[in-house]
């Protein structure tokens, strides 16, 4: 049966721009980097966060044919540049704090840290257009 979840998949515009943002801004560390020529030249990168080696972030980049039609995977990258395509939850002990440390690190916030019957959480969207939220439960 199931063990755990091992990879989240995250759709993203450009890879490079993606690992960039996600280790330099966000501190997650590079797990896996492998282009597979047989595939294409079909790019496997993930990241995750320190401390939590079962679960990483596949960036992976919108799929053409034979993935996608290109129909389709146009439609995607215009849902993604929305923030439509899905969306990441983090936890933290201290929304405020984190927070500062990510705006001091260039990260963009669209919501501030901000009170509700769950905790208190902040949003941001990456470099590809997905939402990504910041929560301290209480």
């Amino acid at each position: 049966m199931l063990k755990h979840l091992a990879h989240v998949n995250v759709w993203v515009h450009d890879q490079n721009e993606a690992l960039g943002f996600y280790t330099k801004k966000l501190g997650m560390e590079l797990r896996d980097d492998v282009t597979v020529a047989e595939m294409g030249n079909f790019r496997w990168l993930t990241v995750g966060l320190p401390g939590q080696p079962e679960v990483a972030l596949a960036l992976m980049a919108v799929p053409g044919p034979p993935v996608f039609d290109t129909d389709t995977a146009d439609q995607l990258k215009v849902l993604l540049a929305k923030g439509a395509a899905g969306g990441l939850f983090f936890a933290t002990d201290d929304c405020q704090a984190s927070y500062q440390e990510l705006k001091s690190r260039g990260v963009e916030f669209t919501e501030e840290p901000s009170k509700h019957p769950y905790g208190i959480d902040a949003a941001f969207r990456d470099p590809s257009g997905n939402q990504i939220r910041v929560a301290q439960t209480t």
